[in-house]
């Protein structure tokens, strides 16, 4: 007994759909595939660079791009920046720059200071009278340019030392500046 061809075409579209099924050509839509888009409390991964507007590297995890930009750390591992996308865990504006990106896709945010380490405030340069700080032994001051981290791990620096007052600048060294980063979306977890 022949079979017909109605029973040939249902066999081929069989074999067809079994044989995408196996491949894993499918998209699942939010569970897997190159279409799935970040969105908030997804686990991230990206590479990115981080530049002041006239064009300064400040970070990257990139190690071919520290090591071009003359910022390589001996030791540093150079590696994508894992985060989870909404949660805080990164400045404001580079968390809401990856929202909706594809594994792959790249492209460069531009974060105003309000969304990244906030406006420069001039009631964070405090001067201090040398006197206050304790120190019998004037050889242990503090010199101007050196950084310091308070108990809270937030950085100072040292401004300026005279005879009878330390300057100290308590805003982040990037405050006030509009940030941009080059960023390519690694993984989605």
């Amino acid at each position: 007994m022949k079979p017909g061809k109605g029973a040939v075409f249902f066999i081929a579209v069989l074999l067809l759909v079994s044989t995408i099924l196996a491949s894993g050509c499918t998209d699942s839509g939010s569970e897997g595939g190159d279409s799935r888009e970040v969105k908030s409390g997804d686990t991230v991964q990206v590479d990115y660079t981080g530049k002041l507007e006239n064009g300064t590297v400040f970070d990257t995890s990139r190690e071919d791009v520290a090591k071009q930009e003359g910022m390589y750390v001996e030791g540093r591992e150079y590696a994508p920046l894992t985060f989870v996308a909404g949660s805080g865990q990164v400045i404001q504006g580079f968390d809401e720059g990856v929202i909706g990106m594809k594994v792959g896709e790249e492209k460069t945010i531009e974060i105003p200071p309000e969304e990244a380490y906030g406006e420069y405030n001039e009631a964070g340069i405090l001067v201090i009278p040398i006197e206050e700080l304790n120190i019998t032994n004037r050889s242990e001051l503090p010199q101007a340019g050196q950084t310091f981290t308070d108990m809270y791990g937030r950085p100072f620096k040292i401004t300026a030392v005279n005879d009878t007052h330390i300057t100290i600048d308590t805003n982040h060294p990037l405050a006030g500046k509009t940030l941009i980063f080059d960023i390519k979306l690694v993984s989605i977890e």
